[in-house]
């Protein structure tokens, strides 16, 4: 079950009232991204989140800086979801969520959060570029703009200014406009889908540019989308359904096994030993695992490596919660890329695969931090497959 709360006035509030137990434990503190182990505190554990959130609806405490930083540094990875053993388990991200919603209704929330929810009403992405700027990754690439094609490929707000994603960008676009697919950008008609936006709580904002996207996709006959970005792919999939977005929504990842399965891209090989970072938006929010490792199961040569934690169990990168963008979880021994970037050595491979924009910059800046260059890189699964190919 997945609730999404729309956060008007003083709605959040008692959403929260009614979903928080007042009898039963909170969940377990080590659970999710164990940032209790990171800033000493068990207040930064999803239980200890859970117990101040209780206090705060009963006045027993009150809001401060120290309040929004712990709320705000949840990275909605899920994991807690997956860990947690009571009852109200599929409801924790939502009530972090809508915590959130209320501290934004208030007019209290972090000042990088304020930022990032500003540039993106002001400009309609965070980065305060122009729009004009944002179908320009596309140059050079044989991706057309839509027109009718079968699937609307939607790279989001990283794919479109980070100029590491731009790479990957155009590397997905490419290689599915090679395999034969029909399908076209919006470019500078693009504009944010809204996830971390509503993950940092900001729904009447989500709502607005949700419903500007299924406006324009319905104008334009879209009925089929690939997205770059599990995030987005989130968002489509299981939120906007609900405001009246009803579309066919898949990951590249799952178009590029069924393209690799049909024998529409066909691979040489490709030696290395390489582990797969699941994205938390990708495996514990949508379920989708198999995708990428068959992709990668299928070029010869390749030796997949499991880190420890892998599939439902997986660490996040740190990323998810709008944390890409707000980096309120900061830097530091035990952050979450830098951890994720350790496993992934200590697992004997020497690229990690990651099926995410997000994930990629934050394992490179991980990798980087922890001076293992020259022992690991970062690669996206779809550019692994391009220098697989004949």
């Amino acid at each position: 079950m997945r609730i999404l709360f729309t956060g008007v006035s003083g709605a959040v509030t008692a959403n929260l009232r009614v979903i928080i137990p007042t009898s039963t434990a909170p969940p377990t503190a080590n659970s999710g991204l164990r940032l209790n182990s990171k800033f000493r505190f068990e207040t930064y554990a999803p239980g200890g989140r859970m117990w101040l959130i209780r206090a705060w609806l009963n006045d027993e405490i009150k809001t401060s800086d120290r309040f929004q930083e712990i709320l705000y540094s949840c990275a909605t990875c899920a994991n807690c979801v997956e860990h947690c053993v009571f009852t109200f388990s599929e409801d924790l991200v939502n009530i972090f969520i809508a915590a959130r919603e209320e501290l934004v209704n208030e007019g209290i929330i972090p000042p990088p959060v304020r930022d990032f929810l500003k540039n993106i009403n002001v400009n309609g992405n965070p980065y305060k570029e122009p729009a004009n700027e944002r179908g320009k990754w596309a140059k050079g690439t044989p991706i057309e703009t839509y027109d009718g094609q079968e699937y609307l490929f939607y790279v989001g707000c990283v794919g479109s200014y980070d100029e590491r994603a731009k790479k990957i960008a155009a590397t997905v676009g490419s290689l599915l406009v090679k395999a034969g697919v029909s399908m076209g950008i919006l470019g500078e008609k693009e504009t944010c889908d809204g996830n971390e936006v509503r993950a940092l709580g900001e729904a009447g904002l989500f709502k607005v540019l949700a419903e500007q996207n299924i406006e324009s996709f319905n104008k334009l006959g879209v009925k089929k989308i690939i997205t770059l970005d599990p995030h987005a792919f989130n968002s489509f999939k299981n939120d906007y359904p609900g405001l009246g977005g009803e579309f066919e929504v898949y990951h590249y990842t799952q178009v590029l096994a069924q393209l690799i399965r049909s024998k529409k891209i066909t691979l040489k090989g490709y030696k290395a030993k390489i582990t797969y970072h699941d994205p938390c938006y990708l495996g514990r929010h949508n379920g989708e695992y198999k995708a990428p490792r068959e992709i990668l199961k299928s070029i010869p040569g390749l030796e997949l490596i499991e880190m420890d934690r892998n599939g439902e169990n997986a660490f996040c990168c740190g990323g998810g919660g709008g944390n890409f963008f707000t980096d309120i979880l900061g830097g530091g021994e035990d952050s979450p890329n830098r951890i994720r970037a350790r496993e992934a050595l200590d697992a004997g491979a020497g690229i990690i695969a990651v099926a995410c924009p997000q994930c990629a910059k934050m394992l490179e800046d991980g990798i980087k931090t922890e001076e293992l260059d020259d022992r690991l890189k970062v690669m996206d699964v779809a550019e692994i497959v391009m220098q697989a190919m004949p």
